[in-house]
């Protein structure tokens, strides 16, 4: 039997609820492929900020480097600037763990409808791996005669060869792996951007040398953006920095019908670290505590977690409920444009899991 300790961070809004739901589910599934985990609970989070002044101890880095895997809800609270959340615990834990890559996909599944007209179930089946560490989010930077009316704010993107290297090549090996176009598109703006997205793009370059077998194509990212409304199923696997992959990832959701459908992992590959699994979703403080938030973005993270921890079976397994569960439109939360309740869509992946 294999044993997975797995550190629970529910967070904030809708985070308890979701997390609740994939842990029922990870539970489920390791009855029927003989996996037993253990889950400890950590309170961390708005609540934490509102006793404590910061979003987490000072230890919590320490502390989650001793589980083999990390679940989160959502972070953040109305009363809580975004950049105190983001910040402090977050980020904070993306880079203490060098979690260097964040891998989001997005598949338009069988029942449910794209914004986009005439796109059908399987039609678009992507993945953005975005750089996770560095690049536009290096809080490199700072305030001069602060908060006076000739103030001051710099800024400063960090884009290191062996940061853009080494998400560029998990690219290629996901281009691999998944075996569909094998086609990996970066996104740059060397354009306009003459140092740290040229770097980019000879990088890139670089890497795709060695893979023969992968299509490499560039696109610039307002090209970008409106391909991926335009013809989003061109895409395989695209590769990003920092805050283009961020932008793009949120967008590809939107197309693939729902952001409450949309999972992602923050990864480690070497596995000197945990790596953490949440849904793209954020804490949705408006709906929180009325039962209704989709599940099944934290789900679907709960099985990214399964693979990243060699459980390929058991993740697939979830993958193929979700799949069936969304294919008979039966049970649906609102933003499906259905009136189901997070517990029935959770209740019906159970029982769809059972007849796997």
């Amino acid at each position: 039997m294999s044993k997975l300790s797995i550190a629970v961070i529910a967070g904030d809004g809708i985070g308890p609820e979701v997390v609740s739901a994939a842990r029922r589910v990870l539970e489920e599934v390791g009855r029927r492929h003989d996996i037993a985990f253990a889950f400890e609970e950590f309170g961390w989070g708005a609540e934490y900020y509102f006793q404590h002044g910061r979003m987490m101890p000072p230890q919590a880095l320490e502390v989650l480097g001793g589980f083999d895997a990390i679940l989160l809800g959502a972070v953040g609270h109305p009363d809580i600037p975004d950049h105190v959340t983001l910040n402090g615990l977050l980020l904070p834990i993306r880079r203490g763990l060098d979690l260097y890559a964040n891998v989001r996909p997005a598949v338009l599944y069988p029942g449910v409808e794209s914004p986009l007209a005439g796109r059908r179930a399987g039609d678009i089946d992507l993945v953005v791996v975005r750089e996770n560490t560095e690049g536009e989010y290096a809080q490199s930077g700072g305030f001069i005669y602060h908060q006076q009316p000739h103030e001051i704010a710099i800024q400063t993107s960090v884009f290191t060869r062996r940061g853009i290297e080494r998400v560029v090549r998990l690219a290629f090996e996901l281009a691999v792996r998944r075996n569909k176009k094998r086609r990996v598109t970066s996104i740059t703006k060397s354009n306009a951007q003459g140092y740290s997205m040229v770097l980019w793009d000879r990088v890139v370059a670089a890497v795709a040398q060695e893979y023969p077998s992968v299509e490499t194509e560039s696109q610039l990212v307002d090209a970008a953006a409106m391909n991926f409304v335009r013809r989003p199923e061109s895409f395989d696997v695209v590769v990003a920095s920092n805050l283009f992959g961020d932008i793009l990832s949120d967008l590809s959701a939107i197309v693939t019908g729902s952001i409450g459908l949309a999972p992602s992992a923050n990864l480690d590959p070497t596995r000197r670290h945990p790596s953490l699994f949440e849904p793209v979703h954020g804490s949705a403080l408006d709906i929180a505590g009325r039962g209704i938030a989709n599940p099944m973005a934290a789900i679907l993270s709960a099985a990214m977690l399964l693979e990243h921890l060699d459980c390929v079976p058991a993740a697939r397994a979830i993958e193929a409920a979700v799949t069936v569960v969304l294919g008979e439109g039966r049970v649906r939360t609102p933003d499906l444009g259905g009136d189901s309740s997070t517990q029935q869509v959770t209740e019906a992946v159970l029982e769809k899991l059972g007849q796997t």
